[in-house]
Protein backbone atom coordinates (compact mmCIF):
# COMPACT_ATOMS: atom_id res chain seq x y z
CA UNK A 1 0.00 0.00 0.00
CA UNK A 2 1.50 3.10 -1.12
CA UNK A 3 1.86 6.19 1.33
CA UNK A 4 -0.62 8.43 -0.24
CA UNK A 5 -2.96 5.81 -0.20
CA UNK A 6 -3.06 5.17 3.79
CA UNK A 7 -2.85 9.06 4.17
CA UNK A 8 -6.03 9.53 2.21
CA UNK A 9 -8.00 6.53 4.18
CA UNK A 10 -6.64 7.91 7.40
CA UNK A 11 -8.55 11.54 6.19
CA UNK A 12 -11.86 9.47 5.16
CA UNK A 13 -11.90 7.85 8.66
CA UNK A 14 -11.15 11.39 10.66
CA UNK A 15 -13.65 13.10 7.81
CA UNK A 16 -16.07 10.39 9.13
CA UNK A 17 -15.72 10.93 12.90
CA UNK A 18 -16.59 14.52 12.45
CA UNK A 19 -19.26 13.93 10.80
CA UNK A 20 -20.73 11.47 13.24
CA UNK A 21 -20.19 13.63 16.25
CA UNK A 22 -21.80 16.50 14.15
CA UNK A 23 -24.66 14.10 13.51
CA UNK A 24 -24.96 13.41 16.97
CA UNK A 25 -24.91 16.73 18.37
CA UNK A 26 -27.40 17.96 16.24
CA UNK A 27 -30.04 15.31 16.05
CA UNK A 28 -29.75 16.22 20.22
CA UNK A 29 -28.12 13.06 20.91
CA UNK A 30 -26.04 14.45 23.85
CA UNK A 31 -27.54 13.92 26.86
CA UNK A 32 -25.24 15.66 29.21
CA UNK A 33 -22.52 18.78 29.17
CA UNK A 34 -19.45 16.31 30.12
CA UNK A 35 -20.51 14.32 27.02
CA UNK A 36 -21.06 17.37 25.06
CA UNK A 37 -17.48 18.77 25.95
CA UNK A 38 -16.09 15.15 25.35
CA UNK A 39 -17.42 14.85 21.86
CA UNK A 40 -16.65 18.62 21.13
CA UNK A 41 -12.64 17.42 22.30
CA UNK A 42 -12.83 14.37 19.96
CA UNK A 43 -14.38 17.01 16.88
CA UNK A 44 -11.36 19.46 17.27
CA UNK A 45 -8.52 16.78 17.79
CA UNK A 46 -9.89 15.24 14.23
CA UNK A 47 -9.81 18.92 12.83
CA UNK A 48 -6.56 19.71 14.10
CA UNK A 49 -4.59 16.14 12.88
CA UNK A 50 -6.47 16.65 9.20
CA UNK A 51 -4.58 20.31 9.33
CA UNK A 52 -1.79 19.05 10.70
CA UNK A 53 -1.48 16.43 8.01
CA UNK A 54 -2.58 18.78 5.14
CA UNK A 55 -0.04 21.04 6.26
CA UNK A 56 2.90 18.39 5.99
CA UNK A 57 1.79 17.53 2.51
CA UNK A 58 1.82 21.19 1.43
CA UNK A 59 5.35 21.00 2.99
CA UNK A 60 6.15 18.31 1.02
CA UNK A 61 4.67 19.50 -2.01
CA UNK A 62 6.33 22.74 -1.68
CA UNK A 63 9.51 21.12 -1.09
CA UNK A 64 10.07 19.52 -4.50
CA UNK A 65 9.08 22.12 -6.51
CA UNK A 66 11.26 25.00 -7.38
CA UNK A 67 10.65 28.64 -6.99
CA UNK A 68 11.44 31.94 -7.68
CA UNK A 69 12.95 32.65 -4.42
CA UNK A 70 16.92 33.43 -4.36
CA UNK A 71 18.96 32.69 -1.26
CA UNK A 72 21.25 35.68 0.18
CA UNK A 73 22.55 33.56 2.88
CA UNK A 74 24.15 35.62 5.48
CA UNK A 75 26.59 37.63 3.82
CA UNK A 76 28.01 40.88 4.97
CA UNK A 77 27.45 43.34 2.80
CA UNK A 78 30.69 46.00 2.19
CA UNK A 79 30.02 49.61 2.23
Amino acid sequence: MDDLEIIDKLKKSLNYGIQNIQESLMSGGVDNMEKYKYMLGQAHAYSIILQDISNLLNYKEQKNERGNIIDIGDKKWNS
